[in-house]
């Protein structure tokens, strides 16, 4: 892991997210299964499905902003999640892809998966609008 993927928000670590991976040079974070992340008994909370897949998603336009040499501020504009299926009592996984990155917005896919990553059982989608910070 490098060093880039050192702290993650406390949102995110309240349900013991972690950086676990890297696909691509994209980190991938891993959420395991908890009191505090169960919904229906023994099954996943589709708020903590989603809140993976934002945390995975801002992982991956940080990353993406970065290898660009940019230190802009990011703004979630719109999210949409589509569950596939229910989450298990286990360890899941969530990785961002950037699809689209302008001077202004940014179009991300998340995918959020147990055992295969094939087989996913939540994907989100997301934008981004990206401002500049300013000098001074």
């Amino acid at each position: 892991m490098t060093a880039l993927y050192t702290a993650l928000p406390p949102y995110a670590r309240a349900l013991d997210m972690t950086f676990v991976d890297e696909i691509d040079g994209v980190p991938v974070i891993g959420m395991p299964f908890a009191d505090r992340v169960q919904g229906r008994p023994g099954f996943l909370h589709g708020g903590a499905i989603s809140g993976l897949l934002e945390i995975a998603a801002i992982a991956a336009i940080h990353q993406a902003l970065r290898a660009k040499g940019s230190d802009s501020n990011i703004k979630q504009v719109n999210v949409t999640v589509d569950f596939m299926r229910g989450g298990l009592n286990q360890m899941t996984y969530a990785v961002g892809e950037v699809t689209r990155l302008g001077r202004t917005m940014a179009n991300v896919e998340a995918r959020a998966w147990q055992e295969d990553r094939d087989n996913p059982i939540a994907m989100g989608y997301m934008h981004y609008l990206i401002k500049a910070k300013r000098a001074g």
